[in-house]
């Protein structure tokens, strides 16, 4: 997805953070997990226990610097940071629209790593929401992690698609879909597979109104998204899907380990928001079979 290039986009409050070694941690809601089972499928190393909940030893850091040369949405078009950025922009207003009493999540991009109270946020962990912060993470060098690995292309549209998901995760976080559907195990109708699910429609109905977002002199922050763009954010949704990430480590796809979904999933209930808008992604009151 484009930016246009003369949208003012200088007003997001995104932080960069970090600066020290990267390193796992865990912990957190979100993509994270799938950086973790990345190390474990190209290292041989066993970091899945990592995926609990417990937080970081250390105390989280605080602060930040602002994004530099990020005023514009030619900047936003030219780097991934201010990209990532740019967007907390058009969230916000997508939801400040659609939900009473919205708050703004505190955006941060990585550099290297940072503590947080869902424990290390790295390009190790992936992005992540960390519900008790109210904060996304994204280390923007995630993306590249995704095209090496998995062969996916993690254009603009799909690196937006990642950050829309979390967005999702605090939109859940506020409305009380967390606390009403707690985490009862994995398996492909879990809650946790849900809650997933519901990232991904709600990150496909912002897609769908993305291009209605607009800065303070009413010029659009983005372009309408072309077929193409499309395609690459579904090819990053199914990148991601439990199944592909176990048939890629090379052992047998097993469903009741899944704590993301399927690709085709991912996939679907993507193009159900994009298609339904936000109304379309209950996917709390669809029996297991089809979900």
């Amino acid at each position: 997805m484009t930016f246009n290039d003369n949208a003012r986009v200088g007003g997001n409050s995104a932080k960069r953070r970090g600066g020290t070694v990267a390193a796992v941690g865990g912990g957190a809601i979100g993509l994270g997990g799938i950086a973790v089972l990345l190390i474990s499928l190209f290292t041989g190393t066993d970091l899945t226990g990592l995926l609990g909940g417990g937080g970081s030893g250390a105390a989280p850091q605080t602060g930040g610097e602002r994004i530099a040369s990020c005023e514009t949405g030619q900047d936003a078009n030219r780097n991934d940071d201010c990209r990532l950025a740019a967007a907390s922009l058009n969230l916000d207003q997508f939801w400040g629209n659609a939900v009473e009493g919205y708050r703004e999540p505190q955006l941060i991009i990585v550099d290297g790593s940072t503590s947080t109270r869902c424990g290390t946020a790295s390009n190790a962990t992936g992005p992540f929401y960390c519900p008790p912060e109210e904060t996304v993470y994204v280390d923007p060098t995630f993306f590249a992690l995704l095209r090496e690995q998995f062969d996916t292309t993690a254009g603009p549209l799909a690196q937006l698609y990642v950050l829309a998901h979390e967005y999702g995760h605090h939109v859940q976080n506020l409305i009380g879909v967390m606390e009403q559907h707690p985490n009862n195990g994995t398996g492909p109708a879990s809650n946790g597979v849900r809650i997933e699910l519901q990232a991904d429609c709600f990150a496909g109905a912002w897609v769908a109104d993305a291009g209605d977002q607009v800065d303070e002199n009413g010029t659009p922050y983005l372009e309408p998204p072309t077929a193409q763009q499309i395609a690459d954010a579904l090819n990053a949704a199914a990148t991601v899907g439990d199944d592909h990430i176990q048939a890629e480590s090379g052992g047998a796809v097993n469903p009741e380990s899944w704590t993301h979904g399927s690709s085709e999933q991912r996939q679907r209930w993507f193009e159900a928001g994009r298609a339904g808008g936000v109304d379309a992604c209950d996917t709390f009151s669809v029996a297991a079979g089809s979900l």
